[in-house]
């Protein structure tokens, strides 16, 4: 059972790798596995049969193995097989009973034997056992008497082995393997592997001696070649003699005869010019160029022809004869308008030939030779031929032309490349650098506007040179360099701009905006305040733009960490800079301020930075404060920079937190600042928030009387309007004045004069009781002040004195005598205290 399951395994592998349904190393997976199953299968004494089946399974087996690269695992069921074949070997001799059985029986079993042994050939050579391959294919070889039909197999697979082992560059080996398939080929002419494959493996053969030893071996090697070239004539053969005639530094005389003899035969005009290369590149020019003329000779009729030619000309420049090489250019120019053109693909190559020499002249600086190459290039086009190449040719003549100071002639060639090829940035560039020279400023900075607009399409149709989007930003940085080398501003500007908007290179980004924020200071600072405005919204932009760069993800090829941090420490000290420095302008100001705390948060935040942060953000929401007090905004205006000033101190208290942390700043005015700040733009903003913020503050053990009175004069700036909360602030102020050790009398006043002016607003009659008593209190507190010092503001106790006796006689016109009198009596009580005015109301 398990070896009738092993068999159908087999052939079912074999069906479905003939239906592609499995791999070759599936199927030899599946033919291991089988081929195993059946030998542990095998009886003591198998039959016939069973033995022939196993052979031809495990020789399978172990070709699968070997056709799959593993080979170490094929030897194994390849000493199975030859186990097996002797098995077999010795069943038929058994039963033999004359010598004619015997041999037919040998004949059978070699057929096999002769297999395995190959096999066990292929797979010693894929694991370098040299040796076991040698004696292996001996055997294969000494029965080739009694095998004749497998002559072209046992040379074949030697000519293998030759191949793979000089691939290998194991070229001792080599040498033998194929000096092996060629004995081996010529054992038996009806069976042999045909001449043009004897002639094929000698030429290996002559190489792999070249490969080897180049000195030690030439003789060998032309021996190979000259059997080859007897055995079967190809151009391959021939130019592998004339190689080995060159390595082995043989006369002009010989080299001419293989020459000779080559032309001789049919040979192609790409092996005659592969031979010429040869003949050339190892120095035998004389001998180069004649084989060429030949050549032409030979070709003459063909249209072809042209090749030859350019041949000969690349060859003529690399040896330094330019002279004749352009006497053959012009002799080809002749020809073109005298009915003898090149073809199409030949004059292409011509062409490449005259700009490769040309653009070698250039960079050599002999731009008048470069120019004459050029020329030549220009004569194969017609007068009005519009093409792309012609543009460029124009461009490259043009550069050369300003190189020479020739103004007038660059004009007209770039002229002639606007009329080709007007869509091309190169060319646009050529009419960028004409505009700059010619300093004609809006024709230069037309030429930078189209450049820009080219570069954001990032595809052109010149020849694929943009393989990149790199092309056109490059070309806008040598356009702004250009123009800054000629003091030219303006158009570096308008340069520099689209470089920064469209380039993808981050360093090149930032470079510019540098550039543009350094052109555009130095501009400001030069220019009058009417001209300013425009100039700072550009710096304004450029800033903004940094910072959307900064924010852009980016590996560390195109930015790295570090550097991007430089980059954010840059721009931030130029916004801030430039904040102070425009300090005139407040909103212009606020938003250097907003964007020197934006790009600070690209840097790592150390002290330095979140000291820089927190005064950025309270500076702008000073700023927004401030503007939001004037007169000329409007109600939606206003509540818009108070809200932007809100949000500037969230995120201030918030890094002023983290500030606190280190214990350094004790003195520092920001928590005064922040608390301020917040209450003016909650306050305005009517922000029911106000209410929890002042809950703080009156939590608070130690408030500054100043920041008390600043509240109370905030609680009642329009739009705000908080009485409650402003008597409740001049309250806790004047509490805090009578406790000073040397009280501040002008302040006190003041502040007595704001609560009574609260509590007893000028023309308001409808008042209670206990209102007139709270503002009697406020009376007595002045009054005490006034008798303990001389330091009252004289008409600060005028005005006490008049609002006291204004206040009696309001009461005593409604009737209320015994409160007129105390009223009365009171403002008279001040009247004592009065100076030089105190006669004039006495």
């Amino acid at each position: 059972q398990v070896e009738e399951s092993a068999i159908n395994l087999w052939n079912w592998a074999v069906t479905k790798h003939s239906g592609s349904v499995i791999s070759d190393e599936q199927r030899a997976k599946l033919r291991f596995v089988a081929c195993r199953l059946v030998c542990l299968c095998e009886g003591t004494d198998p039959p016939e049969g069973t033995i022939r089946r196993q052979i031809l399974m495990s020789m399978k087996t172990g070709k699968g193995w070997i056709d799959i690269g593993k080979a170490e695992l094929a030897d194994g069921f390849l000493e199975i097989a030859m186990g097996s074949i002797e098995k077999l070997y010795a069943k038929l001799l058994k039963r033999s009973n004359d010598e004619a059985d015997i041999h037919v029986h040998k004949a059978d079993v070699e057929k096999d034997l002769f297999k395995v042994l190959s096999y066990q050939a292929e797979s010693a050579v894929a694991q370098g056992n040299s040796q076991k391959a040698v004696t292996c294919v001996q055997r294969c070889k000494d029965m080739l008497m009694r095998l004749p039909k497998e002559t072209c197999y046992l040379s074949i697979l030697c000519y293998n082995f030759g191949v793979e082992t000089y691939e290998g560059k194991k070229y001792e080996q080599s040498s033998f393997w194929l000096s092996q398939s060629y004995e081996i080929g010529k054992m038996d002419v009806k069976y042999s592997t045909g001449k043009e494959m004897q002639a094929k493996v000698l030429r290996l053969l002559a190489t792999a001696y070249l490969e080897w030893d180049c000195n030690l071996y030439l003789d060998k090697a032309l021996r190979a070649v000259n059997l080859a070239n007897e055995e079967s004539l190809h151009p391959a053969g021939f130019f592998l003699k004339v190689k080995i005639l060159l390595k082995s530094r043989a006369s002009d005389e010989d080299i001419k005869a293989a020459l000779e003899e080559f032309l001789h035969r049919e040979v192609s005009l790409d092996s005659c010019l592969n031979t010429a290369k040869l003949l050339l590149e190892h120095g035998r020019e004389s001998v180069g160029f004649d084989f060429l003329k030949s050549v032409a000779e030979r070709f003459e009729s063909s249209p072809d022809l042209g090749r030859i030619t350019l041949v000969h000309i690349d060859f003529l420049l690399q040896n330094k004869r330019e002279l004749l090489a352009k006497q053959k250019v012009e002799e080809i120019i002749i020809g073109h308008y005298t009915g003898k053109q090149l073809l199409p693909e030949n004059l292409n190559q011509l062409h490449i030939i005259l700009w490769d020499r040309a653009a070698k002249k250039y960079e050599a600086k002999n731009y008048s030779e470069a120019l004459q190459w050029y020329n030549y290039s220009v004569s194969f086009y017609t007068p009005g031929q519009i093409d792309q190449n012609l543009a460029k040719l124009q461009r490259n003549m043009a550069s050369c032309y300003l190189h020479l100071k020739q103004l007038d002639k660059a004009k007209e060639a770039v002229k002639e490349a606007e009329r080709c090829d007007p869509n091309s940035i190169f060319t646009q560039f050529s009419v960028y650098k004409i505009a700059v020279l010619e300093k004609n400023t809006d024709k230069a900075v037309e030429a930078v506007i189209a450049m820009g607009k080219l570069a954001e399409k990032q595809s052109q149709h010149e020849d694929k040179l943009l393989v990149n989007g790199n092309t056109g930003t490059d070309l806008l940085s040598l356009a702004a360099q250009i123009a800054l080398e000629n003091e030219q501003q303006v158009v570096a500007i308008k340069a520099l701009e689209y470089l920064s908007e469209h380039s993808q290179d981050c360093q090149q980004v930032f470079a510019a905006l540098k550039c543009l924020v350094r052109l555009m200071l130095s501009k400001v600072m030069a220019e009058n305040e009417e001209r300013r405005d425009k100039d700072i919204n550009s710096m304004l932009t450029y800033l903004t733009l940094a910072h959307r760069r900064l924010a852009e993800p980016f590996t560390e090829e195109n930015l790295t960490g570090d550097r991007r941090i430089l980059e954010a420490h840059w721009f931030r000290k130029v916004a801030w800079n430039s904040a102070v420095q425009f300090q005139n302008c407040p909103e212009k100001m606020r938003d250097f301020f907003v964007l020197s705390f934006k790009l600070s948060q690209f840097c790592p935040s150390d002290k330095a930075v979140l000291i820089a942060q927190k005064t950025c953000l309270l500076m702008a929401a000073a700023i927004d404060l401030e503007m939001g007090r004037q007169q000329d905004k409007t109600p939606s205006e206003q509540m818009e920079l108070l809200t932007e000033a809100l949000q500037h101190l969230q995120a201030c208290k918030e890094i002023w937190k983290v500030l606190k942390l280190s214990g350094e700043f004790a003195k520092d005015p920001t928590d005064k600042l922040l608390l301020l700040y917040e209450f003016e733009a909650r306050a305005k903003l009517n922000d029911p928030e106000l209410n929890k913020l002042m809950e703080s503050v009156w939590e608070q053990p130690q408030m500054e009387i100043k920041t008390l009175e600043i509240i109370a004069s905030l609680a009642m700036e329009s739009p705000a309007r908080y009485p409650l909360l402003c008597k409740k602030a001049l309250k806790s102020a004047l509490s805090l004045h009578r406790k000073q050790p040397v009280v501040d009398t002008v302040r006190f006043s003041k502040c007595v004069h704001s609560l009574i002016n609260l509590s007893l607003p000028p023309g308001v009659t409808d008042l209670e009781a206990c209102v007139l008593q709270e503002v009697w209190g406020y009376f007595e507190d002045a009054l005490s002040m006034v008798s303990s010092t001389e330091a009252y503001p004289e008409m600060e106790i005028l005005w006490l004195m008049t609002r006291a006796w204004n206040t009696g006689i309001f009461q005593y016109s409604m009737g209320n005598y015994k409160e007129a009198e105390q009223w009365c009596g009171l403002g008279m009580r001040f009247l004592s205290h009065l100076g030089s005015l105190k006669k004039s109301y006495e």
